[in-house]
């Protein structure tokens, strides 16, 4: 191990109820909605947890089990995966494709959407069935991407659709 790395792990918390290794902390927090306790598990830099989960209540049935290796190593596998899949669907919410047929030619068809606090973008891109673009034309952002509107915009020649 390098002086950096006992360094870090010499910096790192590991206690009954805060434990911090592998960019996560895991906080063993009072359950606001009953009697239980909760553990609350945070990436490092982000504010808010990525996942929140009960917590189990220790021997004495007042106070929650301590945190300890296996526990947290659980605990960062289940967290991971959580962030894993709401990034799948964030990814799959702003990005959607379709292949349709018009006249012996396969096209798919991509609505890509930006999101920004100021105001979100959206783009309307085809390609041919070798990945090569043909068309890009921005669209509103809540433009409905269905085979009606993409043969449509086919049909028109990918003319700039008057909905944007």
């Amino acid at each position: 191990m390098s002086d950096i790395d006992m360094q870090d792990d010499a910096e790192l918390i590991q206690e009954a109820r805060v434990w911090q290794a592998k960019s996560w902390t895991a906080r063993v927090i009072k359950n606001e909605d009953d009697d239980g306790w909760a553990v609350a598990m945070y990436k490092d830099g982000e504010a808010e947890p990525a996942l929140i989960g009960p917590w189990t209540m220790g021997r004495d049935k007042k106070n929650p089990k301590p945190l300890d290796h296996n526990a947290f190593n659980t605990l960062v596998k289940t967290a991971s995966e959580f962030v894993r899949r709401h990034e799948q669907q964030l990814h799959a919410s702003l990005n959607k494709s379709l292949i349709l047929s018009h006249i012996d030619t396969d096209y798919k068809i991509c609505l890509q959407i930006i999101p920004d606090d100021e105001g979100a973008s959206a783009f309307l891109s085809a390609y041919t069935m070798f990945d090569e673009q043909i068309a890009k034309v921005k669209v509103r952002p809540d433009f409905k991407l269905s085979q009606a509107s993409a043969l449509n915009w086919i049909q028109n020649d990918f003319a700039r659709l008057s909905s944007d």
